[in-house]
């Protein structure tokens, strides 16, 4: 019996479906998320030690705006640069919310913004971390490829690119050059020390305890000192030995106020010192003339200042891709805490507790 054209059967409905979903169950999939209106973060009302970082429940989601990307994150970054911020060494406008990088899915689009979808997964980096969503620049967001966890990112996010533009831009390091690194073993030392390697460098790394100091030697450096042994002490004693005497060509030193004057002992005649932390406190004010009697250069950098532009972004973003992806560059996670715990995660950082990279789960 002929049956008209406009009225399908079920079973050819059900064919042409399965050939092709109707086109608004595919936009609602790819293009939209359900996005709650509060959510938890960690806010810090003023500056102080960890007992300021105060967990809420009913925190208001962010709305992206023009050029920003809202992110539901699924795992955030802490470094030690946070508490800087909690404490007012770096100011910054408060309440604030914490955290510099994130990982996570893209929940929604601000008006102006190309080159992401919804459902997108990336990493950013911006403020706000400390929380289930943030609103974030799409300048400095990428999408994460295929084959990478959120957590191998997180735990190489802002600290790699951070080692792979000191080592490429500050100062060039060259093979066969000595380095010496300060806290090798921790969220950037570990990193440092596999690219300063793959670079053929000769590293020299610091760290506190015959753990941490195991740990750095099994990723290839040359020369390990534990300084907090009694032998260790006299750090720039043994960089002077295993270097001829002559010193190294490059310190790194993200340490501050206990290492810089050794530091600029340790370091050769023309070399270079790297600060770029102040986990024990600020290098005091430095009278120039300290520079003179080995003609010492010194740099005070930051990552934001190499990756200013979109490219340079990207470039550096690929490099560190691309080494996680091929297997060059291992990944150290010191453990994964809860949103609820960030006051003792602070407190790990603080204590020198921690090997390789904390992360936070929102």
């Amino acid at each position: 019996m002929f049956r008209p054209l406009l009225r399908s059967s079920p079973r050819l409905t059900a064919l042409r479906n399965h050939i092709a979903p109707p086109l608004v169950n595919r936009y609602t999939l790819f293009h939209t998320m359900s996005v709650p209106k509060t959510m938890k973060a960690v806010v810090v009302e003023q500056t102080g030690g960890p007992e300021v970082l105060q967990l809420t429940t009913s925190h208001p989601v962010p709305t992206p705006k023009a050029g920003e990307l809202l992110v539901r994150n699924n795992i955030s970054g802490v470094n030690f640069i946070d508490t800087y911020f909690r404490t007012g060494l770096y100011p910054a406008p408060k309440p604030e919310i914490l955290g510099r990088e994130g990982a996570g899915i893209v929940a929604a689009i601000g008006p102006e913004t190309s080159g992401f979808q919804v459902g997108d997964r990336v990493a950013w980096m911006a403020t706000g971390g400390y929380a289930e969503y943030t609103a974030v620049p799409a300048a400095k967001s990428v999408k994460i490829p295929e084959g990478i966890s959120d957590e191998d990112v997180m735990a190489s996010f802002l600290s790699g690119l951070t080692v792979l533009a000191f080592v490429k831009e500050t100062y060039p390091v060259q093979k066969g050059d000595w380095v010496l690194f300060h806290a090798a073993a921790g969220g950037a030392g570990f990193l440092a020390v596999q690219i300063l390697k793959a670079l053929g460098a000769k590293v020299i790394g610091t760290a506190g305890g015959a753990e941490k100091c195991a740990l750095v030697k099994s990723l290839g450096a040359d020369v390990v000192i534990d300084y907090r042994s009694e032998e260790g002490k006299d750090w720039v004693k043994h960089v002077k030995e295993a270097t001829g005497g002559r010193g190294v060509d490059v310190v790194y030193d993200s340490v501050g106020q206990d290492t810089w004057e050794g530091s600029l002992e340790a370091v050769k005649r023309k070399g270079t010192i790297v600060w770029f932390g102040n986990a024990s406190g600020p290098v005091p004010p430095l009278p120039l003339p300290k520079l003179s009697p080995k003609c010492v250069k010194i740099a005070r950098p930051t990552l934001f200042g190499y990756i200013e532009t979109r490219e340079e972004f990207e470039y550096y973003t690929n490099e560190l891709f691309n080494l996680l992806k091929s297997g060059q560059l291992k990944t150290k996670i010191h453990k994964v805490y809860p949103l609820e715990d960030i006051a003792q995660v602070h407190k790990d950082l603080e204590g020198r507790k921690t090997m390789g990279k904390p992360l936070l789960r929102p």
